[in-house]
């Protein structure tokens, strides 16, 4: 008599459910909405500037929008992804249950879709968005409080000050976009701190990358510290340009101060100067993303002491090359690490960042180029959508499924 096999199936849990591997770090979702937004955002806006596409209506107008949604929905899920994940790990404590990383989700999507209907629904919709960012952040702040509190995260309350500086900008941002007051100088406020939070996290990331660089290169050099006194001067001369910009933008005394950031900058980049190593793809990556903030405050700050269109191409040296490189950098070490799978070392991983930097110095030589202005930004809409397409590709079954290792939650 043959035997037949009664056992019954085991079905896999709905992505919606908390069973789901989509749940098991706060990490997981917010890493998905940073490749999904990058693709859309990007697309979009680059269909309105190349192909005349008409803008979404929000409030505040297509530039606050397209600034908005990169800097508060792209640039907040990866950050959200990253302190969910790198606080608890640094400190050595708990991480977000997998019912508090979905209410975190919400806020992200209820903000998004605040902002979005604010042009159509009006002052409802803005003070939707307005509760969803707030919500987001303070509660990522509060969630994150106790493990700033411990021996450990002494070390780390620059992310507890960041996050605090944030929830107040964005409350400045929605306090003038629900007053009827253009609300740009917010933004503006809020990519100086984003590239602060670039440099404390950098720091944290740049010693372990480029120091295991040193070992497998096997040449014996000495190891390379992140240290403080050029990291804060670089933070101190942001935070200066960017309070000037914001009482005084335009001045000359803000042009020195970019001058000064830049300067600081590639002072903070002799650190990074240790032979053959730091050629090796990773600590090249994040060498990159240094060069292109340095490059960008050099452009806006000779462009408000003599004058000529520098300005925006240093604004998105910042943000399409330094915040769109530094965010893909992440995603592609953490987000496999914290997945339990190895370094990803196949080629799709340059090919990317390299994407971005093309993307990054296409848009910024779109500003020097008018008459080819409106090919250049189609080209450097195409890198960027290339890019994170591409990591959407490669990283989404990395993110929505099963640990291979065994590990549980967040575990590195």
């Amino acid at each position: 008599m043959r035997m037949t096999n009664t056992a019954p199936l085991i079905q896999a849990p709905n992505w919606w459910a908390l069973e789901h591997p989509l749940w098991m770090c706060a990490m997981r979702p917010f890493f998905v909405l940073t490749m999904g937004s990058a693709v859309l955002l990007v697309a979009l806006w680059s269909a309105v500037l190349a192909l005349g596409l008409p803008p979404p209506r929000v409030a505040g107008g297509a530039l606050v929008w397209h600034a908005h949604e990169l800097l508060l929905g792209f640039g907040l899920a990866a950050a959200a992804g990253f302190v969910l994940t790198a606080v608890p790990e640094f400190t050595a404590t708990a991480s977000a249950s997998p019912r508090t990383g979905r209410l975190l989700v919400l806020l992200w999507l209820l903000g998004r879709l605040g902002v979005w209907l604010s042009g159509a629904a009006g002052l409802p919709a803005l003070a939707l968005a307005a509760l969803a960012h707030l919500g987001l952040i303070g509660g990522l702040l509060i969630l994150l409080l106790p493990a700033l509190r411990t021996v450990a995260g002494r070390r780390q309350h620059a992310f507890g000050w960041a996050l605090a500086a944030l929830f107040l900008l964005a409350a400045g941002f929605y306090v003038d976009a629900l007053r009827g007051q253009y609300p740009m100088r917010w933004l503006l406020a809020v990519l100086g701190l984003v590239m602060v939070l670039i440099i404390v996290a950098m720091s944290r990331i740049s010693m372990r990358i480029v120091n295991r660089s040193i070992d497998e290169a096997g040449e014996g050099g000495a190891p390379y510290l992140a240290r403080p006194p050029k990291r804060n001067l670089a933070i101190l001369c942001i935070v200066l340009f960017t309070l000037a910009e914001f009482w005084h933008p335009g001045g000359r005394v803000s042009g020195w101060l970019a001058c000064a950031a830049a300067a600081a900058l590639c002072n903070l980049l002799g650190d990074w100067h240790v032979g053959r190593p730091l050629l090796r793809r990773w600590p090249f990556m994040l060498y990159a993303v240094y060069v292109c903030m340095a490059l960008g405050y050099a452009l806006i700050g000779t462009a408000l002491l003599a004058g000529g269109p520098g300005a925006s191409a240093g604004r998105h040296l910042l943000t399409m090359g330094a915040l769109g490189l530094s965010i893909y950098v992440v995603i592609s070490i953490a987000g496999r690490a914290h997945c339990g799978h190895p370094s990803d070392e196949r080629p799709w991983v340059v090919q990317g960042a390299l994407l971005i930097g093309a993307g990054a110095m296409l848009r910024a030589g779109a500003a020097f180029a008018p008459e080819a202005a409106t090919a250049l930004l189609g080209m450097a809409g195409m890198c960027w959508v290339g890019s994170f397409g591409l990591m959407a590709l490669r990283m989404l079954p990395v993110l929505w499924g099963p640990r291979p290792d065994g590990g549980r939650g967040c575990e590195g």
